[in-house]
């Protein structure tokens, strides 16, 4: 699949047709680009990602203060490779553009344009929820934007279900953009508060989820075994949050398959997620290529019905 199916899978060009969300194999999260990764290691991750079939590039205005945006900006010109990837960020967070008015999408739009050295963002999200401005403004701005070419299509970080089927029913009497997917931390650390409201929401919307943070942190991937081992970056210090017994209980159930499966305790718990309804593609972060060698290698592993069944079982 190329980066303008893609685009059209999220139904770039309409405002409100319903279409089943695309599917990506994997995408790399820019959130450790220009803070735990500086520009060469960048760069190397990237090469990476884009050397084993990755397309999806998802950051935010505000990772690193904007640096995130500008590396993976520098990245896509130096490698002349804007047709094939698929560019999304965020926006909402950053202090010279915070919230979503009207006034702080369009500024945020542009900067984010600017940095990433592109005219036109395939996916942009609002990043979490801001209740203090309308939903009809913030919509009828990226309609605008739309309308310019500038974003080809729209997505919502960190919202609930009922929010996002709020704005799905503005979008539809009010004739403006809507939602084509959803960003949220999905793990199997971090089942409950997506299964039991976010995910019947966007079935029901016919949208479906990228999974932020699916390895908890790094911790499904057997690295942080006691609170004495420290992660490499401050970035992942919320995986020692899930040391204890509940976590060790997954870790067990993901060592038992990942022996069945010869592969990695990160891979399986990322085919874990692959395999769940409405998920597009795990968002995973790299601090260097040999993380996205090992990552990229879960994309064609399939777990057995009776392996998920113990995962699903070690994570309720």
């Amino acid at each position: 699949m190329t980066p303008n199916d893609d685009a059209r899978a999220f139904g770039a060009g309409s405002a409100t047709q319903a279409v089943p969300p695309a599917r990506f194999r994997l995408a790399i999260d820019g959130s450790v680009f220009g803070w735990a990764s500086g520009v060469a290691a960048t760069a190397d991750v990237l090469d990476a990602f884009h050397d084993a079939g990755g397309r999806l590039i998802s950051t935010a205005d505000h990772y690193a203060g904007g640096r995130s945006e500008i590396m993976i900006g520098n990245w896509v010109r130096t490698r002349k490779a804007r047709d094939r990837v698929f560019l999304a960020t965020k926006i909402g967070r950053h202090p010279d553009a915070p919230g979503l008015s009207a006034e702080s999408i369009v500024a945020a739009t542009e900067a984010s344009l600017e940095r990433l050295q592109t005219d036109h963002l395939d996916l942009l999200s609002f990043d979490g929820d801001h209740p203090q401005t309308p939903l009809e403004e913030s919509l009828a701005a990226v309609a605008t934007l739309i309308e310019r070419g500038a974003i080809r299509a729209l997505a919502a970080s960190s919202y609930s279900g009922a929010r996002l089927i709020e704005a799905q029913q503005l979008s539809q009497q009010l004739e403006l953009p809507r939602f084509r997917a959803a960003f949220s931390p999905y793990s199997l650390m971090t089942r409950r508060p997506v299964e039991n409201e976010l995910l019947p929401a966007v079935s029901s919307l016919k949208i479906g989820i990228f999974a932020r943070l699916p390895l908890a942190n790094g911790f499904l991937t057997g690295e942080y075994r006691s609170h004495n081992d420290v992660p490499r970056s401050i970035m992942f210090a919320d995986a020692a949050s899930h040391i204890g017994r509940q976590g060790f209980t997954v870790v067990k159930a993901l060592e038992q398959v990942a022996a069945e499966q010869n592969a990695s305790l990160g891979s399986c718990a990322l085919a874990w997620v692959r395999s769940k309804p409405n998920i597009i593609a795990p968002v995973v972060r790299a601090a260097s290529a040999e993380q996205v060698a090992e990552l990229a290698a879960s994309v064609d592993l399939v777990l057995e019905p009776h392996q998920l069944a113990a995962l699903d079982r070690a994570s309720q």
